[in-house]
């Protein structure tokens, strides 16, 4: 017998199909090292069948496990949306953005507009992708009109409305737009709020 044809102790062996105790111990792991929504634990748990196969009694009810989890509190989506939605927030992203994230995530239009950026939310929100992306009067070197273009573009594509946008790009100085995004948290004209 040649040695190519021996068990290769580098070869994984395939992992064992899922039975309901390894799918709760999959479970109950994700739950343990991430924050998530009830949505994202069923499709990891689905995926995770769909690799592994399954070996137990009946079908897998991923739907019942996830319910039992939320209604333990492992699994809570208002606060993994308020959570996730503050983070993103802070980061620079727009309400468009925000609630994108939070729809893939499968959170529902409930939970989804109960968690509304308000206008001061929104221009602190730029405010931040500005600064961190160095845009309008947060730029190191004049800012020509091509590059104002892109600027907007940019802003666009995080979601800010296109009136807070030009509002900050068009700023006169960084003390200017600091002064603009500490404004009142009221909705302005122009100013979205999201779903």
């Amino acid at each position: 017998m040649r040695s190519a044809d021996r068990h290769n102790p580098r070869q994984k062996k395939p992992p064992k199909p899922l039975d309901r105790a390894r799918l709760e111990e999959l479970a109950l792991a994700y739950v343990a090292r991430f924050a998530t929504s009830a949505a994202k634990l069923e499709a990891y748990l689905a995926r995770k069948l769909r690799e592994r196969g399954w070996d137990g009694d009946g079908e897998p009810d991923i739907a019942a496990l996830v319910s039992r989890y939320a209604a333990l509190g492992y699994v809570d989506d208002a606060s993994y949306a308020r959570v996730k939605a503050g983070g993103l927030l802070r980061r620079g992203y727009g309400p468009r953005r925000v609630s994108q994230a939070l729809n893939a995530a499968g959170i529902s239009q409930e939970i989804r507009e109960g968690l509304r950026a308000g206008a001061g939310e929104q221009r602190r929100a730029v405010l931040a992708l500005a600064r961190k992306r160095r845009f309008g009067p947060f730029a190191a070197t004049p800012v020509d009109r091509a590059m104002r273009e892109k600027q907007i573009a940019a802003m666009l594509r995080a979601g800010h409305s296109l009136d807070n946008i030009r509002e900050l790009v068009d700023a006169p100085s960084p003390e200017a737009a600091e002064e603009w995004a500490a404004g009142p948290d009221e909705v302005g004209p122009g100013e979205e709020e999201w779903s």
